[in-house]
């Protein structure tokens, strides 16, 4: 629910089936703090009203003709726009899924996801944070898991300027810890967590929790089941 001095999150739909769409429609169009300002029926068109309108969230389908999600979000991202983007896809793991967080994509669920675990998706991403359905994030670094870099080994010197509180706060992000479930596991405050997890992100250049995560398996800092 929304009061009288926070505006409703806008919502740009972008999916190639308008049945699809309609259904997306008809969940969020109960949300008093969602409001769907656009549709979109291919790639192109979701960068060009994206460009247009400036929506708080773009759901973008991962498939679609003209204009793939991945190329679209990359789009939207290297144009610098206030625009966040939660991919959705038909398939728990789609080959895409690296290129879309790689391009910065700020969530991927799965579009069985159910109607209220979307709502609190779109919010959490409109409010700056990132999401990623467990089940898709742990299957896809299995998948990836022998490809991954030995944690025992010498650690990148992409991770040098964090301190040794910084990378702990890095490794259980990339375990899917919450701040506050983060700040139990090691005996903070949320907030100093906080502290630390924008810190990590600044110093490491990247634009939210789901790219760190990426960052903490690609580099070895954790590993699948570690």
């Amino acid at each position: 629910m929304t009061d009288s001095t926070t505006r409703p999150v806008r919502i740009l739909l972008a999916d190639d089936q308008p049945l699809l769409r309609t259904g997306f429609r008809m969940v969020l169009g109960t949300e008093d703090d969602l409001d769907i300002v656009a549709e979109a029926g291919d790639g192109v068109e979701a960068v060009e009203l994206s460009r247009r309108l400036l929506p708080d969230v773009v759901l973008m389908d991962i498939r679609m003709p003209r204009m793939d999600g991945v190329a679209a979000t990359r789009a939207i991202v290297d144009a610098r726009l206030p625009v966040r983007v939660l991919i959705l896809t038909t398939f728990d793991l789609d080959e895409y899924v690296v290129g879309a967080l790689r391009a910065g994509a700020s969530g991927f669920l799965a579009k069985d996801v159910p109607a209220e675990d979307l709502v609190t998706a779109i919010r959490t991403v409109a409010a700056g944070e990132a999401v990623v359905a467990p089940r898709i994030l742990r299957r896809l670094l299995d998948r990836f898991a022998d490809a991954l870099p030995d944690p025992a080994a010498t650690p990148p010197k992409a991770l040098d300027a964090l301190t040794e509180r910084e990378r702990e706060v890095l490794v259980q992000v990339a375990r899917g810890l919450s701040n506050a479930e983060i700040a139990r596991e090691l005996s903070v405050s949320e907030t100093t967590v906080k502290t630390h997890v924008g810190h990590v992100l600044t110093k490491l250049g990247l634009r939210d929790r789901v790219q760190a995560v990426v960052l903490a398996y690609e580099t070895g800092l954790v590993r699948p089941g570690g």
